[in-house]
Parts: structure tokens; C-alpha cells; sequence
């Protein structure tokens, strides 16, 4: 790596912002889960912080539309829920797990976890299978674009913003290997506590950290295919939404395993990056994010990030 400034400045930010939020839990007694809002703006600052020293500007780590990729943005909110539906199916297959078809995942009703009020669910109900499964998709496409995409960003404009455009000498899966170590293991004061793994808190950490290095390659790759961080904003907005899905269709089993976080999560994503790695991965370089822009400014043409690697659409069929 020829500037190590970059992303040290990135990680030294990051380790000292997330490091004030824990204290901040110690301090006043207030969980990492209940902050865990606060805690998912860290690698923005962070992220904010190197762009700051520079490299890169703010344009050139994502901070942009990509007005020729929008259909991107689309991808970027159809994919995860596939690959949950992906892992959900897989989960189904293993010995002990049992599909509850008429459980609700926007309020856990049908589960162990759900949450009651005077005995009755909190949240909306449902329909019966399959239309409690549509609902679930059009509540989490349309709450993952909105509500969630401003956390999502609290993170992405960091992990693939920033971090990932300092780490591009590494290359796509060099950079993305980098980038998902650290995403996962940042996660470990809040993971730590309990959450996602309540039951397995310190082999969590490692499956979550499992889990990010899967995932991160298909961050990567809509990232450099929409040429904007908001793209992995909308991804990790509507992933956080529908995650659920997976738990709640899919009973059973250890959560360490039937997880969209945990075993079955990694092996969605490793599937899909498979994908691109036998289609070919697109090139990443310190300008991946206005590269091939004319005189006007805006892209030219709409061709994806290395015409050779094909597109995410075509490697994952529904998407």
C-alpha cells in the first residue's frame, strides 16, 4: 500500500469514537444495545475524519448521487431481501429447524422473542402465508430506502466510503476482506451484550465477524456498481429490515448457525460472491467513484464497473 495514512487515520478515528461510546455505556449504565443508534455513526465521523485529512475527497469515497446508476439504488434494495429468502431456504433444509409459515416478522408474533402488551403483540398484524411474507417485503423495501438508510449511512459512508476507497491499492477482495474483518469485529461491544446472540455472546463476535467478511465482497461490489455510498446505505438499510425474516420463518436450531448474521447469513453472501468472483470482479481503484465521468459530470454511459464482470443482476437472478 503506497499511503498508509489514510487508513490509519480511519482506524485510530474509529477506535477512539467507538471507544467514547463505550464508555459512555460504562458511565451512565445504559447499554450498548440501547446506544447502538449513537454507535453506528462512528465510522461516519471516522470516515468524515480521513476525508478531512485526505485522500480521498468526499466525491471521490462515494459522497455523490452516480445519476447514471440509479437503477443501482434499485438493485441495492432487492438484493438482500433475496439473499435473506436464500438463507431462510437453506436454513429449512438442516435437521431440527421448522418453517412457521403464519408468523409475523414485523412483530415477532409465532416466536419466543415476540413482544407483547397486555398480552397482545406489539406491532401490526398480518395475513396469513404468503401474504404476511410480501407485506414483510414491502414494509422492509420501503423502510430500509427511508428510516433505515440514515443509520445504514452512519456506517457505509465509513466502511465502503472512506476505508474502502483508502484500502483500493489492496484491490476488490484484498479491500473488501479488510474492510469486512474490522466491520465485523466493531460490532463486538453491542454483539457482546447480547444482541443477535444472546444466548452465544462471545462466539458471536466471531460469527458476526465470520458473517461481515461474506458479506462484504456484495457490499463492495454495489458499491463500485452504483458509484455512491448510497447505495450500500439502501442495502444495509433494507438487510437490517428484513433480516428478521430468516429467524422468524425458520424456527430452530442454534443461533449461531440459523442467523442472518450468524452461519446461514455467511453462506447467502458467500454464494453471491462467488457469483462474482466466477463472473469477475470489477477493478477498484482510489477514483472507482468518478471514474468515467465526461466534461458535463455526469457518467458516461451507463456500463457497469468493468464491462468484462457482468452485473450483480445476472449472478443472482431475481436481483
Amino acid at each position: 500500500m503506497t499511503d498508509r495514512r489514510p487508513p490509519l487515520v480511519f482506524l485510530g478515528s474509529l477506535a477512539a469514537l467507538s471507544a467514547s461510546v463505550v464508555a459512555l455505556s460504562r458511565l451512565t449504565g445504559v447499554g450498548m444495545v440501547v446506544l447502538a443508534p449513537l454507535y453506528m455513526f462512528t465510522p461516519m465521523l471516522a470516515g468524515i475524519a480521513t476525508c478531512l485529512v485526505g485522500p480521498p475527497s468526499f466525491e471521490r469515497a462515494g459522497l455523490r448521487v452516480g445519476w447514471g446508476r440509479l437503477r443501482w439504488l434499485a438493485v441495492a434494495a432487492v438484493v438482500p431481501i433475496t439473499l435473506v429468502l436464500l438463507g431462510t431456504a437453506i436454513s429449512l433444509a438442516l435437521p431440527g429447524v421448522e418453517f412457521v409459515p403464519d408468523a409475523n416478522p414485523l412483530t415477532g408474533e409465532g416466536t419466543d422473542f415476540a413482544q407483547t402488551q397486555s398480552g397482545e403483540p406489539v406491532g401490526p398484524s398480518l395475513p396469513g402465508w404468503p401474504l404476511n411474507l410480501l407485506a414483510t417485503i414491502a414494509v422492509a423495501i420501503g423502510v430500509g430506502a427511508t428510516l433505515n438508510v440514515i443509520f445504514a449511512f452512519g456506517e457505509e459512508f465509513g466502511w465502503r466510503g472512506a476505508f474502502l476507497t483508502s484500502l483500493s491499492p489492496l484491490g476488490f477482495w484484498g479491500a473488501s476482506a479488510v474492510t469486512g474483518l474490522v466491520w465485523g469485529l466493531w460490532h463486538a461491544p453491542v454483539v457482546l451484550e447480547g444482541y443477535n446472540f444472546p444466548n452465544e455472546p462471545v462466539l458471536g463476535v466471531g460469527a458476526i465477524t465470520v458473517a461481515c467478511l461474506a458479506m462484504s465482497p456484495v457490499y463492495t461490489y454495489v458499491t463500485l456498481s452504483a458509484r455512491s455510498v448510497l447505495a450500500p446505505a439502501i442495502f444495509h438499510g433494507t438487510f437490517n429490515a428484513f433480516a428478521t425474516t430468516l429467524v422468524v420463518f425458520a424456527q430452530g436450531g442454534s443461533e449461531l448457525v440459523v442467523n442472518p448474521v450468524g452461519l446461514m447469513g455467511a453462506l447467502a453472501f458467500g454464494i453471491a460472491a462467488a457469483l462474482i468472483a466466477l463472473r469477475g470482479a470489477p477493478e477498484l481503484t482510489a477514483d472507482w467513484a468518478v471514474a468515467g465521468e465526461n466534461a458535463a459530470g455526469s457518467d458516461a454511459g451507463d456500463g457497469d464497473p468493468g464491462d468484462e464482470a457482468g452485473t450483480l443482476e445476472s449472478s443472482t437472478g431475481e436481483a
